[in-house]
């Protein structure tokens, strides 16, 4: 009987689901995400770590090669998810996915050896969120038809119309993230249709830290070493979402 009761009212919240038009995500959908945004931001941070290097105009060859970041990007990977990635619990497409996105991270250091050890340059342009970009546009390349990765933000802090977001993330963004009851760094997910393939969607909010605020911060207007005006923003402040989408 009270197996009987439990199993109707599983019925009746899924079938209020489907009649609300949501799907509840898949937690191995929910894993494979977090794990691809980890490596992101792992190599990232990487990247951020090495701006004096990368910008020292005094130094040529700087050995910061596409295996190096690469190596640096797991380690930080392995703290933040409390385990290597050898003990990660990889299906075939996980696999298949990580590899792809390591492989990226890796052409994309590997292609601009030449701009990072070029001597009698300061600044170089080889910041974190382009790094990002690059990266996300090779991993496309690789396995585009299975999945996709990008950055974006509210569309007032874009700098890239490559990152302007959907019309998907801009509602995720506008509902939850900008919301003050929205649980600061809760991601958001749901299964819905990308070009007419049944798809999980995921969106991870990002703010700005501390080293962020030297292009990010104030005084608003003020131009930045990259040639952008400062947005005028703070320590914590809503700085984007990694937007990951896996096509069933």
């Amino acid at each position: 009987m009270r197996r009987g009761l439990i199993y109707g009212v599983f019925l009746a919240w899924a079938a209020i689901c489907v009649l609300a038009g949501f799907v509840v995500a898949d937690e191995d959908d929910i894993t494979t995400g977090e794990r691809l945004a980890t490596l992101l931001r792992a190599s990232r941070t990487v990247i951020s770590g090495h701006q004096k290097l990368i910008n020292d105009e005094s130094l040529g060859k700087k050995d910061l090669t596409g295996q190096r970041v690469v190596n640096e990007a797991l380690q930080i990977f392995a703290q933040r998810k409390g385990d290597s990635v050898s003990d990660q619990n990889f299906n075939p497409l996980d696999k298949q996915l990580f590899d792809a996105q390591v492989a990226a991270i890796k052409e994309v250091v590997d292609e601009h050896q030449s701009m990072i050890d070029m001597k009698g340059v300061g600044f170089k342009g080889f910041i974190p969120s382009t790094f990002g970009r690059l990266v996300n546009e090779r991993f496309e390349e690789k396995v585009g038809d299975k999945a996709k990765m990008k950055v974006t933000a509210p569309e007032e802090l874009i700098r890239n119309r490559k990152a302007r977001p959907d019309d998907w993330e801009q509602r995720v963004i506008e509902s939850n993230f900008l919301s003050p009851d929205w649980p600061k760094g809760k991601s958001f997910t749901e299964e819905v249709e990308v070009n007419s393939r049944q798809s999980f969607r995921m969106l991870i909010p990002e703010y700005y830290s501390a080293s962020c605020l030297t292009c990010h911060g104030g005084p608003k207007g003020e131009v930045d070493v990259t040639g952008y005006p400062k947005e005028g923003k703070a320590e914590g402040d809503l700085a984007g979402a990694i937007s990951i989408t896996l096509f069933k």
